[in-house]
């Protein structure tokens, strides 16, 4: 059985790989299917599965995105698989979305210049990744390339990480909205990385019964990070509330570069029957 990855990213957002170059390595891992998941944006859909369609018409690209929403405060993702990439209403949607993380991103830019003294502006980081969705990996990236920092881990630690003097807290729509646009936009909706989001079980369970009530269709239980028993205990939520079961590398490319596409950190395997699930239930949906 071939392997898949439902969780991607390139440098469409925060991802450093091309569109091409995604599916390319895609087809080297011999992957049966991948979703293009980028952050906020459907940009790279229409070339990925173009692309994929002539090149290797033995790979499955679906089309997807991340939506940034937030919970309690913190960054909660919702994926959504199978989207309809041209619906002008969910594409405005997501044009909202961009206008609010740019006025997050050049806060965070003031910051980086009136706290930490640094003398560049938000347009010189734009220039330098023309085209991209940026987001803290970005500046991270920057502050590395240009020698602010040693590593674009120092970045996050000393200056733009949750908490850190630089850090803007992000104003975005909630988890429940963001799982109504995925199904406005015929998509279904998965809740990302929950095990990433450190809530205690209980809070965990409520978050995932709320947006089951919003219509949330499936779970993300196969990940880089996680351990056998986070595995265990998201797969069991997913049995307790109905949920499919969906599974990604989260692939960034060089901006996390530990995380390989399909495998993460060695020990990840997404196998195809994950990928039948979900596309059984859009039959019966």
């Amino acid at each position: 059985m071939r392997g898949i990855d439902l969780h991607t990213h390139s440098d469409c957002s925060d991802g450093t790989y091309t569109v091409k170059e995604l599916i390319d390595y895609a087809h080297e891992k011999d992957l049966a299917a991948i979703a293009l998941t980028d952050h906020d944006t459907v940009k790279g859909l229409d070339e990925a599965i173009t692309y994929a369609e002539e090149k290797y018409p033995d790979m499955e690209v679906i089309p997807g995105v991340e939506v940034s929403t937030v919970n309690e405060g913190k960054d909660c993702h919702i994926v959504g698989l199978y989207i309809d990439h041209h619906d002008e209403v969910f594409i405005k949607r997501l044009e909202e979305l961009h206008d609010i993380r740019i006025k997050r991103n050049i806060e965070i830019c003031d910051r980086l210049r009136t706290i930490a003294g640094f003398s560049f502006t938000y347009d010189d980081v734009v220039r330098e990744y023309p085209g991209a969705v940026i987001t803290r990996a970005h500046f991270a990236r920057y502050l590395h390339e240009k020698g602010f920092v040693g590593s674009r881990q120092e970045a996050f630690d000393r200056f733009i990480g949750d908490g850190k003097p630089c850090f803007v807290p992000p104003h975005r729509i909630g988890p429940e909205t963001g799982v109504k646009y995925i199904l406005d936009a015929g998509g279904i909706p998965i809740l990302a990385h929950p095990i990433l989001y450190h809530l205690s079980d209980a809070k965990l369970d409520a978050l995932v019964s709320r947006l089951k009530d919003a219509g949330l269709m499936g779970i993300e239980a196969i990940y880089s990070t996680y351990e056998a028993r986070d595995e265990r205990q998201i797969k069991e939520l997913a049995a307790k509330y109905d949920l499919l079961i969906s599974g990604g590398s989260d692939f960034h490319g060089k901006n996390k570069p530990k995380i390989d596409l399909g495998s993460g950190f060695g020990r990840l395997f997404i196998p195809e029957d994950v990928l039948t699930a979900i596309k059984a239930s859009r039959l019966t949906d």
